[in-house]
Order: C-alpha cells, then structure tokens, then sequence
C-alpha cells in the first residue's frame, strides 16, 4: 500500500511498473538461516555485445542505501552470518540516489554495521572497479577477501568487440592493486571462450592472463548466440568443434592453477561457514572461508552456522580440510590469512 499514492490506479502502464517495483524490492533469497542475498541495484547500462541484461532488465537504478542497510540489519538480528549484496554491476552502484554514495561507500556503512557477519558482493564490472573498492575491501574486517571479477577475455582485440570497455593491461593493473592491498586475496573469473572473430591468437592472450592472474577458479561458457544482442550478427567462422577443444585447454590449464592455490593453503589458519553436514556424513561439516574455499572439517550439527577457526591440514582436488583450533567455534579472531 505504501506505493498507491504515486501508482495511478487507472493507469495500466503506472500500475505494471508499481508492480515490477514491488517485485524487485521484496526479498531476494535466504539460504536455511545462515545466508542471505541483497540486492542493491537493478539493471545494467553497459550493453555488452553479447548479454541481453540491458535489454530485460533495464537501466541501472540504485537501492536507498539505508533501505539496504536496514534489511541487512534485520537479518544480522534473525543470525545471518553470511550476506551477498547483488546487482548485475554493483561497481556502478549510486546512480539516481537522493544523496550521493558509491558502491564503496556502502561497503564501509555496511561494515560499520553491529553484530559478527561477513560479506560478499557481486558481480563487478572491471571498468567500475576502482582502487577505493580495492582499499576498502583490504581496511574492513567483515568484507570477505575474495573477489570475483569477470574479464571474459585476455585480447584487447576481442574486449572491444564485446564492448567490455577495458584492457588486458587495465584489468591486471587491477590484479596487481588488489594483491598488493589484500591479505588472502582469492580471485575468480568469468571467461567465454570462441567469442566471434576470435583467433587462436586471440585465445593464447586469454591463456597468457590466466598464467599471470592465478584465479582460484573459473566459471567459463564456450560463446552461444543470444537473439537480440549485438554479437548476434557478428560473423563466426571457428568451428565448435575447435572451439570445444579451446575450452579444453583452458580447463585443463585452470586445473593445475587451482590446484596450486589450494596447495599453498595448507598451514594457513582461516574461519569458516560450516553450511551442511559434510560428505563423510554426521560428524562432519562443509564449511567456506573468508576467501570461498570450501573447507571439510569434523564437528557437530550444532555448529553449522557458527564461524569456526581452522588450521588447514590438506588439500584435495576441489577442496580443502581444516583441523578446528582449540575452543572452537564463536571464537573472537583477529586477520583472515596470510597472502596467497
């Protein structure tokens, strides 16, 4: 009812958008009680060749940062542990409020907020991603070190042509800050492979960041057609078939790379999220630290939803296991980890 006032009721057009309003502003998702999603912007303006987004979803429009703030607090109340903040770009985050405050500064409110929570955010766009996100991130306690930053490609060639606004050597400037700033740092990343036009030159660029990034892992897409976009009338000589062998190989690559950071975890002392009783059944839990490593621990039900200081002991092909310390879980714990 807070919205009759300014709907039109005899409006139909004023009356559907009081309705998708209404729609985008409920709540988003919880997960059993222990995480929660925000969203705290809508829409997107950066029309890359090959998303739809801009076209369904609309232009990018801003929460009220107290409307965030106060749904955020109400669930640190009912014993949320882990909160996401949601928006197709949330590194534009701002536009249109009454009161000027950027996606860093929302951070640093939702930092200051009481109560023993952590928080993730995405998904950021790395035109918009700025070293005052970065610092932020590194100087508040409940931001978690992790961050995942979609790059899509290693070819400037193929950046441009996805209209993505950035280069190979923007975004590993970026990598670069953010490593130096950020004690524990884990990075992941999205990548479409076989975007058109796209050389084997172009993908040796994409497997050359790779090497140098060091992702924890990666969500990667060989390209597929969306009707409506850009990228729709673009040619695409490069069969699937040498584009599923592209895939391949980058897969294969992020393999031994991911392998590598959960290796050096181990001796590394973190807190995590125990989120479900573990595959090895009751007695143990599956639990995710700070920086998203999926951690298997051995502990009681009664713990999941309790943050709990680990040392890690070994790592597997996709996971690690951590020995919980002395006293534990709830216990109070000063840093996150040691650089990676």
């Amino acid at each position: 009812t807070c919205f009759v006032a300014d709907c039109g009721l005899n409006d139909p057009v004023s009356v559907e958008r009081t309705r998708q309003r209404l729609q985008e502003y409920r709540i988003l998702r919880r997960d059993g009680k222990h995480k929660a999603w925000v969203s705290v912007m809508y829409g997107c303006d950066n029309f890359c060749s090959y998303c739809i987004v801009p076209y369904v979803r609309g232009r990018e429009r801003s929460r009220e940062p107290e409307a965030v703030l106060s749904e955020i607090r109400e669930l640190v109340a009912a014993g949320y542990k882990e909160i996401t903040l949601l928006g197709q770009n949330v590194n534009s985050y701002g536009k249109g409020l009454r009161e000027p405050i950027d996606f860093a500064g929302l951070l640093r409110a939702v930092d200051a907020l009481e109560g023993d929570f952590r928080v993730r955010f995405m998904t950021s766009h790395p035109k918009d991603c700025t070293r005052e996100l970065i610092d932020t991130v590194a100087e508040c306690p409940k931001i978690c070190n992790h961050i995942h930053l979609p790059v899509q490609s290693g070819s400037d060639r193929v950046l441009e042509r996805m209209n993505r606004r950035y280069t190979a050597k923007d975004y590993l400037a970026l990598i670069e800050y953010a490593k130096s700033r950020i004690p524990g740092l884990s990075l992941t990343s999205d990548i479409i492979v076989g975007f058109p036009g796209e050389t084997r030159e172009d993908f040796e660029q994409t497997l050359a960041l790779v090497r140098q990034v060091r992702f924890a892992s990666l969500y990667t897409f060989v390209y597929s057609r969306r009707s409506g976009t850009a990228a729709e009338n673009f040619a695409d000589p490069v069969p699937e078939e040498e584009k599923n062998h592209w895939l391949r190989e980058l897969l294969d690559l992020q393999e031994s790379i991911g392998q590598g950071v959960l290796d050096r975890q181990v001796g590394r002392v973190m807190r995590v999220l125990p989120e479900e009783i573990g595959r090895g059944g009751e007695g143990t839990l599956l639990s995710r630290s700070d920086s998203n490593f999926v951690v298997e621990l051995d502990g009681p039900p009664e713990w999941i939803g309790r943050f709990v200081p680990v040392r890690i002991t070994v790592s597997t092909n996709w996971s690690l296991k951590g020995e919980v310390l002395s006293g534990g879980p709830d216990q109070a714990f000063e840093g996150r980890t040691f650089e990676i």
